[in-house]
């Protein structure tokens, strides 16, 4: 009771807590933050310098004092102070509004976050922590591939099977859903940074240029792609160091080289897709080739991922609008349904 009655004057939060970004959805408002999940902070101190946008343009450019890095890596909390302050400016920032004086205090939120599907129970208690910590008084984890399929709209509630896959930046989330839970699923940390990575390693090999990461996921942006779609390929200019002279040094790369780069990462996740498919029961798995395989995360965006995960698997496969924000969106229509909510929970906690 006490807990419904504060939820009609707080900000209640859908959060994707992901590697590369992190997404804030507010009840009835939308989603109202998109900011980079990257902290900078000084090294003794520990004082935090700036979060988010601010603290990614710093990321390779720090003094020795100064220390620039993501707090969580491959979906799960590495650094839990700087998760939990990251959290708490973004829960701030949300609750900062012009209000009289004498207006009493905003309640704490009640906050879903999306997680990993493979994490342990001591990461699922750290994300729980660090929500409480940050300012919420209800903290509810969902597994991400369970909220990816809300916020795509698919019918999980149903007894036909649907299957997601969600590429982020730390993990790929693939899962197959009925009846309002997730009968197979996968979580591997291969995804947007592992590209990243291999396109750093191919400038190095190919070129003998050395680049930084987010160079190379410009690169990876701009013209990466997982199947030839068009004659006239794309390409751009990358510069970094040169391995042999240690001096400035420009190099052109195009599509099909940076396809080369990545083809490798793209190939297990179309193999995890596959092994959860093989590992499905039959009848689900014709529910499967008839409705499709449905991508999400912000890898789905590389050019033809869909294209060419249909032409390995031999069935329809589609990738869902705004791809980036439907774990966000699916935690927010779980702010909406609370009984749907308390059935798809891996976990919860309350202050």
């Amino acid at each position: 009771m006490l807990g419904a009655l504060f939820g009609l004057f707080s900000h209640d939060l859908g959060i994707d807590l992901g590697t590369a970004n992190t997404l804030v959805y507010v009840r009835g408002k939308g989603i109202v933050i998109r900011e980079p999940s990257v902290v900078a902070r000084h090294r003794k101190t520990k004082q935090i310098l700036a979060i988010g946008s601010e603290a990614k343009r710093m990321l390779g450019k720090t003094p020795q004092t100064i220390e620039a890095f993501r707090p969580l890596k491959d979906g799960v909390i590495a650094d839990f102070d700087a998760t939990a302050a990251m959290l708490k400016h973004y829960i701030t920032l949300v609750h900062q509004s012009p209000r009289p004086s004498m207006m009493p205090k905003i309640p704490r939120p009640k906050v879903v976050v999306g997680i990993p599907s493979g994490v342990t129970e001591v990461e699922r208690r750290a994300v729980q922590e660090a929500a409480i910590m940050a300012g919420a008084r209800e903290a509810y984890l969902i597994e991400e591939p369970m909220a990816a399929a809300i916020g795509a709209g698919l019918p999980i509630e149903e007894s036909s099977g649907s299957f997601i896959c969600d590429i982020g930046g730390g993990t790929s989330e693939i899962a197959v859903l009925s009846l309002g839970g997730i009968v197979v699923n996968r979580s591997i940390r291969i995804a947007g940074d592992e590209m990243d990575e291999a396109v750093m390693t191919f400038v190095r090999l190919r070129h003998s240029l050395f680049i930084g990461e987010p160079t190379a996921e410009e690169v990876k942006i701009a013209i990466g792609s997982a199947y030839p779609m068009d004659k006239m390929e794309r390409a751009t200019v990358v510069r970094g160091r040169d391995v042999e002279t240690g001096l400035p040094k420009s190099v052109r790369l195009n599509e099909a080289e940076v396809r080369e780069a990545i083809a490798s990462v793209i190939a297990q996740i179309v193999e995890a897709i596959s092994e959860t498919i093989q590992e499905s029961p039959p009848e689900l798995v014709g529910d499967i080739v008839e409705h499709g395989i449905v991508l999400a995360g912000g890898g789905s965006l590389i050019r033809g991922i869909d294209k060419l995960i249909a032409t390995e698997l031999k069935m329809p496969v589609w990738v869902t609008d705004d791809p980036q924000t439907a774990v966000v969106r699916g935690c927010g229509k779980l702010l909406d349904d609370p009984a749907l909510l308390r059935k798809v929970k891996v976990a919860a906690r309350k202050v």
